[in-house]
């Protein structure tokens, strides 16, 4: 079973997603609007990828609302990373300062090696106010 990690940097009008396998190699990295097709055709993308994924994203509402919501409903793994969290776990990472993929990159990466990350629900009180 091959388990894949994918981290959303999402932002209001685009989201940027990187896709991460087991020892943390990158298989796919992109930015895609936010928008019901794109979203769908880059979780189509990220499935094929391995038979398992986990989804991060850094963002529990506002921009993040329809993509968390096209996880959920097509029953995907989804944790939550705080931008401080994010902002903090990326100073050990190399490469560029602040990029949506850079970003992207250490969601997926924090997602695969932390135990400790809050997983979104669909009965929970804020995945509940992003349907409404």
């Amino acid at each position: 079973m091959t388990a894949i990690w994918a981290g959303i940097d999402a932002g209001k009008t685009h989201h940027h997603c990187v896709a991460i396998d087991e020892s943390g190699h990158r298989l796919l990295s992109r930015r895609v609007a936010n928008d019901e097709p794109e979203l769908l055709q880059l979780l189509a993308d990220v499935l094929a990828l391995g038979d398992e994924v986990t989804w991060g994203i850094d963002l529990a509402d506002g921009g993040a609302a329809l993509a968390i919501t096209l996880l959920l409903n097509h029953d995907q793994p989804v944790l939550y990373l705080s931008g401080r969290a994010i902002h903090r776990a990326s100073e050990g990472y190399r490469g560029e300062g602040k990029t949506d993929a850079k970003d992207a990159a250490v969601i997926a990466d924090q997602a695969r090696i932390r135990r400790d990350l809050h997983p979104l629900r669909a009965g929970d009180e804020t995945v509940t106010e992003l349907k409404i």
